[in-house]
């Protein structure tokens, strides 16, 4: 008797619930676009705070769950598909009175933090492709991993990118890190209960 693993056959959320419906095709570019969507809509539901450029958001945590469901190939193309959007001058970014739609938002202060979805949701399908998804813990730590990327291109972009002006990477550490960790923290370990639960729900 063959057993087949997900870390094996690289079997993720979508492609499950896509073989089980014969719907492979339509299904994948259905949920690529959801995931968009639900990005976009997420960038809408913003907290701006005083003490730094970087608003609060619900983003990170849609983009990790898209692609550890979608995978990584699927789950990049929704970011990137995001950005693109974004860059047409629609307005998916978040509501901003001084910060642009369009290109100017992605060259400013807030522009690492974006950039670096593609690459977060690519790590969180490349782990979900891997069976991370599956069980709390090791969803935890994909979540973990993939707000860590954001984390790290949003800063570094702060640091020494930004226009017009960069702030270092102490004032970039102070204003785009060490205000969101706790928050961060909650969200990553509320987010890493929906893809076990989802799972689980497939396998019923």
């Amino acid at each position: 008797m063959t057993v087949r693993t997900a870390h094996v056959d690289g079997t993720t959320l979508l492609a499950t619930v896509a073989r089980r419906n014969d719907l492979a095709i339509p299904l994948r570019i259905a949920a690529v676009l959801f995931v968009t969507a639900l990005t976009a809509a997420a960038s809408q539901i913003s907290i701006p705070l005083p003490f730094t450029p970087v608003p609060f958001t619900l983003q990170p945590m849609i983009v990790l769950l898209g692609g550890a469901a979608l995978g990584s190939r699927l789950g990049m193309s929704s970011q990137v598909l995001y950005l693109f959007l974004g860059l047409a001058g629609l307005p998916v970014f978040a509501a901003s009175p001084v910060l642009p739609q369009g290109l100017g938002r992605l060259l400013g202060p807030t522009g690492g933090y974006l950039l670096s979805y593609p690459f977060a949701a690519f790590v969180a399908g490349w782990l979900g492709e891997r069976s991370f998804d599956r069980r709390y813990l090791t969803s935890l730590a994909a979540m973990a991993v993939g707000l860590t990327v954001v984390f790290t291109c949003g800063v570094a972009w702060l640091a020494w990118f930004a226009q017009p002006a960069a702030v270092g990477l102490s004032a970039a550490l102070r204003t785009g890190l060490v205000p969101f960790l706790l928050a961060d923290a909650i969200k990553v370990a509320l987010a890493a209960t929906v893809l076990p639960a989802a799972w689980r729900a497939v396998g019923r």
